[in-house]
Formats: structure tokens, C-alpha cells, sequence
């Protein structure tokens, strides 16, 4: 695995890679990652707050990884050195898994590799990304786009989620979720949420009682909820329990309730041996055609399918 570092980054971008894919996990007991530093040219690199990187592995070494990371671009409206352009597809063309985090997708959309494909990109840069690279679809509502061989993501938080969502198609759920406690954070977040949320700086009362109706639904996802349940819970009328779950989530009760009804048959798919039917009955889903219904929607595969693939992938 390899990363790409440039003039200019901020310590940030090449920390979220490192953090997940070059920290020693000797606890995990699985082969983890050997992650590489590269940069276009083997010198001294400025970085933001007036450090220096230095690396001496150069774009030969970034091409020949299984795994290449573009954490961003030194300039969004410059065009993209025609040498890491190469690097970049002849390392596709070779098979190796191609990801962008932030403006990284102006590098990866330069080499053609987003060309008919929806992609992911900070929503800061989102219009300027899909006018110069018109071929790209550009989602600038979504925190990260996995598209088999490429990957994108949004803003260098984003980052995070999509590194772990690697971690997680590499090893599976139990060894992501050991990642995740280790940097404190949230386990799994659907490429598909929101970057961001319309919110109130100050949490009002009525937030408050609405975040414990959500913590409530966590407990409870395997029973029948409505948004009647959860307004009355919050003491609410349903109108106004719906206008306050939006500014609070950025979406709806119903799709909330069932993005993370799927999440949580995440883990009973990777690690259990029940069936779609048992699986989709723990979770919440009336039926299990409506299970395989949403879960395709938003894994943009069958649940059997993921079983497969996550029980492959994961290691012994």
C-alpha cells in the first residue's frame, strides 16, 4: 500500500492514512498493511505549520503498491503533474485498488479512472470537479463512493470512514471495529450519509429528546417502530418530531431507521451463520424480500452476495 504526499498538505491528510494503515496492530494478529510514503519527486516536502517530510521513495514505488491513496492535490485549479497522471493509470491498468480522499479525485478524474463512474469529492470542490471532468458523475452530497477497483471520499473526516470501510472489506467487521475503538471513533458510516448537516449551534431541548428517541430505536431495531413510537417517546406531535429529527440527522426517521437496520446486519452477515430470513427478522425487516430490497439499495449488493465476499476476504 502506498499514499501519496505533496507540498503544502497539512499533517492531517497523511495522518488519517498512517493512523489506519501504517500503525503497527500487532494485537489484531492478522498480516496488517505495509504502508509507503511517496511523493512525485524523492525531496524535502513543505508542509503546513513550516515542518518538512522527507521521503525517498518516489511515484515508481507509489505505482507498484496492491493499494493506491491520493490524499488530495496541492492545487485544485492547477492541472495535475502529467507524471503521477501515468503513475496512476499504469497502476490500474495493473489491477491495483485506486483511492482519493478529498481533492485527491481531481488526480484520479485527470487519469481518466472516474471516467463513467459516480464519485465523491468535499463538497467545497464538487461543481469546479464536474465542470472540468464532465464525464465523472460527481455526488457532492455522500461521504464516500466505493466503486470496486476505485474509491473516492469527501473532506479528510471522510477520510476516515472510507479507510475504515477498506479495513473492513480487507479483514471484515470484528478487525474494523477493533480499529475503530482504537481511534474512538464510530465503527461504520454508510458511504451514503451526508457530509453535512443543516443544525443549530446550540442543541435545543427538543434535539436533546430527539437524540434519545435515536439511542432508544439502537436498542430496539429488531422491534416494529414507527414514527408515532418515537414522537410519543420524545413527547412531540409526529409533525413536529419530524421537523426536528431533520435538522438533527439530515434525513428522515423511516430512511434513518433502515440504513441503520442494514448496517447492523452487517456484522451478523460477516461473523454468524444464520439465515437472510433469521438475519432480516433481528434486525427489524418485516420480510426478508424487503431486507434484500434496502440492502441492495444501499450496498449495491445482495446480502448472500456480501456474506461471500466479506467471508472470503476476512482472514482465518
Amino acid at each position: 500500500m502506498s499514499v501519496l504526499a505533496y507540498a503544502g498538505m497539512s499533517g492531517f491528510e497523511l495522518g488519517i492514512v498512517t493512523e489506519v494503515f501504517g500503525l503497527p496492530r500487532p494485537e489484531l494478529e492478522v498480516e496488517w498493511y505495509d504502508l509507503t510514503i511517496c511523493a512525485i519527486s524523492p525531496n524535502d516536502l513543505p508542509m503546513l505549520g513550516r515542518a518538512t517530510l522527507r521521503t525517498p521513495y518516489g511515484l515508481d514505488t507509489f505505482a507498484r503498491a496492491d493499494t493506491l491513496i491520493v490524499p488530495g492535490v496541492s492545487d485544485v485549479h492547477a492541472e495535475v503533474p502529467p507524471e503521477l497522471v501515468a503513475a496512476l493509470r499504469r497502476a490500474h491498468r495493473r489491477g491495483a485498488r485506486i483511492v482519493s480522499i478529498c481533492s485527491g479525485a481531481f488526480a484520479l478524474a485527470a487519469a481518466g479512472l472516474l471516467d463513467g463512474r459516480r464519485a465523491a469529492t468535499h463538497w467545497r470542490y464538487a461543481e469546479l470537479l464536474a465542470r472540468r471532468y464532465p464525464a465523472v458523475t460527481v455526488d457532492a452530497s455522500v461521504l464516500y463512493v466505493d466503486d470496486g477497483d476505485v474509491l473516492t471520499s469527501a473532506g479528510s473526516a471522510a477520510g476516515l470512514d472510507l479507510c475504515l470501510h477498506i479495513v473492513r472489506k480487507d479483514y471484515g467487521a470484528a478487525i474494523a471495529n477493533a480499529v475503530a475503538r482504537r481511534l474512538v471513533i464510530q465503527p461504520h458510516r454508510s458511504g451514503g450519509q451526508a457530509q453535512f448537516i443543516e443544525a443549530p449551534v446550540a442543541p435545543t431541548p427538543e434535539d436533546d429528546r430527539v437524540a434519545a428517541t435515536m439511542q432508544w430505536a439502537l436498542s430496539h431495531l429488531d422491534q416494529e417502530i414507527t414514527v408515532a413510537d418515537l414522537a410519543r417517546r420524545a413527547h412531540m406531535s409526529t409533525r413536529s418530531y419530524l421537523r426536528h429529527f431533520q435538522r438533527c440527522s439530515g434525513t428522515s426517521p423511516i430512511r434513518w431507521l433502515i440504513e441503520h437496520r442494514v448496517q447492523a446486519s452487517l456484522a451478523l452477515l460477516e461473523t454468524s451463520d444464520a439465515s437472510i430470513e433469521a438475519i432480516a427478522s433481528a434486525v427489524g425487516f418485516a420480510t426478508a424480500a424487503t431486507f434484500r430490497h434496502h440492502f441492495t439499495r444501499l450496498m449495491r449488493t445482495s446480502p448472500s452476495a456480501y456474506r461471500r465476499a466479506f467471508r472470503s476476504a476476512a482472514p482465518a
